[in-house]
């Protein structure tokens, strides 16, 4: 199955900023919503942040004022760029790719990458 390709992981002390990267193979017909998601270890995976094609952004209000989501429409790429990062947004992040405005399990994800907050 193709997935999507996620990239900017990393190790990255307290206060530090880290910027994922999304990119959508060419194989994947147009998507319509993207989405940043995140699992810690024993933690159920939790809603980042998210951009529709037509724009309409929402952040999670665990990472609001310190995350922000961008897409790159000429590279088909998404960003997700973190600020101020503390111990506990280390997690895996992954990103979804979706056909409509909604969610379902026929969405494209990628493998996730790392992001260790440590001192």
């Amino acid at each position: 199955q193709v997935q999507l390709e996620e990239s900017g992981g990393g190790l990255v002390q307290p206060g530090g900023s880290l910027r994922l990267s999304c990119a959508v193979p060419g194989s994947i017909p147009s998507l319509a919503m993207w989405g940043w998601y995140r699992q810690a270890p024993g933690k159920r995976r939790e809603l980042v942040a998210r951009i529709r094609k037509d724009g309409q952004i929402l952040i999670a209000d665990s990472v609001k004022g310190r995350f922000t989501i961008s897409r790159d429409e000429a590279k088909d790429t998404v960003h997700l760029q973190m600020n101020s990062l503390k111990f506990e947004d280390t997690a895996v992040y992954l990103c979804r790719g979706s056909w409509a405005y909604s969610v379902s399990d026929s969405d494209y994800w990628g493998p996730g990458t790392q992001v260790t907050v440590s001192s």
